[in-house]
């Protein structure tokens, strides 16, 4: 199991009204996007949520709230919240909450332009 089905029909209940949310299976979990972008996430058993670099050091002062690294690097902006501290649904919400509210203030990103293919390969002339 790359995540707790429970854990996101729960967020799911957080998020139900809320326009523009959606759900996509990503970074071996399950993460929550809204306008495309993600604010919250699940790995196995813990929520991944994007509280923003300016929250970043009191988020990890809480309680059951560590670095998250899952790549081997920590990913500033970013915490694992683990499962104690979310088993009240209040605490759930609050971190659901934060988080879409965080990702809500960042400024549109600008889409990426496609560059088109080529079969030529650089040093070869035709």
């Amino acid at each position: 199991m790359a995540f707790d089905p429970t854990l996101a029909e729960r967020v799911r209940e957080c998020l139900r009204g809320r326009p523009g949310t959606t759900d996509r299976r990503m970074f071996g979990g399950l993460a929550f996007l809204v306008d495309g972008r993600m604010f919250v996430g699940i790995r196995e058993s813990s929520l991944m949520a994007r509280v923003g670099l300016e929250h970043y050091p009191d988020a990890l002062a809480m309680p059951g709230v560590r670095v998250m690294d899952f790549t081997g690097r920590t990913m500033k902006g970013y915490v694992y919240v683990d499962p104690p501290a979310l088993v009240r649904d209040e605490d759930l919400w609050a971190w659901v909450g934060w988080c879409f509210q965080h990702v809500a203030t960042l400024p549109a990103t600008a889409k990426r332009a496609v560059r088109p293919r080529t079969n030529n390969k650089a040093g070869k002339s035709k």
